[in-house]
């Protein structure tokens, strides 16, 4: 571990991680993304698919997080600064005192994605928590991977990060193209498309059984699914009590992944 203190936070070697909150919401144009957190940072560095570039950490978290930060490639820098300079540097008090800078690289291609058996389809969530739930809820749930359209929020944004439990680090994800595009090439794939909808004329979820391959798309909380797209698709519900119609998208997704999982658990038995 190559460890370098960092003294001034006009330092340039710390650039990447000033102003983060900022930067990030207006997007970052320089292929770097940041982590935060012990357990994002522990899984970036074991199972991760992307590139760490650096580690930026207060002093007093340097022993505590000793055997996680022995895994850094020793190529990598591991910036050290007392809590007040990163606090400068980030622009905002950083009280879990772990940051770390890794490239995105090349993006997969949807091909990538179309061998799974189940699939996380979103599109228009632009809520970075929503989008990192959704990521971990289809991690917890067995599915091949997340494909996103374009305006939805950036999965590797920090906050989804961690709200993702590091999920966004290793699950498989697309994020390109329009729903259209999604619908059109998800069933050219082969694949049975349950668009999620309190439409009352929907099948309910548990009368289902899901296909070989089966994409579970989800839409933004409000207006929900565009109904050109839910046409296209299987329109799907789940049953609710009296009087009340919608629940969390995140929440949503959790629950069709999971009977999805647990069907398909049944049938290997």
């Amino acid at each position: 571990m190559r460890t370098v203190p960092i003294s001034d936070a006009d330092d340039p070697r710390v650039a990447p991680y000033v102003s983060i909150r900022e930067r990030d919401l207006a997007g970052r144009s320089d292929g770097r993304f940041i982590v935060e957190g012990k357990v994002t940072l522990s899984i970036l560095l074991e199972r991760s698919r992307f590139e760490i570039e650096s580690v930026f950490i207060g002093r007093s978290r340097l022993e505590p997080l000793s055997e996680i930060l022995a895994q850094v490639p020793p190529e990598v820098p591991v910036y050290v600064a007392p809590q007040a300079v990163m606090d400068q540097v980030a622009g905002f008090p950083i009280h879990r005192g772990v940051l770390a800078c890794a490239r995105k690289g090349q993006p997969f291609g949807v091909e990538k994605l179309l061998d799974a058996e189940t699939l996380l389809v979103l599109n228009g969530i632009s809520n970075h928590d929503n989008v990192g739930a959704a990521f971990r809820n289809a991690a917890a749930f067995g599915a091949g991977g997340v494909l996103l359209d374009e305006q939805s929020c950036d999965p590797l944004y920090r906050k989804s990060i961690r709200v993702s439990a590091g999920a966004a680090l290793w699950l498989p994800f697309v994020q390109a193209g329009q729903g259209e595009d999604h619908i059109t090439g998800l069933q050219s794939a082969g694949f049975d498309i349950w668009a999620m909808t309190p439409r009352t004329t929907a099948a309910e979820l548990h009368q289902l059984k899901p296909s070989a391959k089966t994409a579970i798309l989800l839409g933004p909380e409000g207006p929900g699914l565009e109904d050109a797209l839910i046409d296209r698709c299987r329109p799907v519900r789940i049953a609710m009590a009296g009087g009340f119609d919608s629940i969390n998208v995140a929440t949503a997704g959790a629950i069709a992944l999971a009977y999805c999982h647990a069907t398909s658990m049944a049938g290997d038995d």
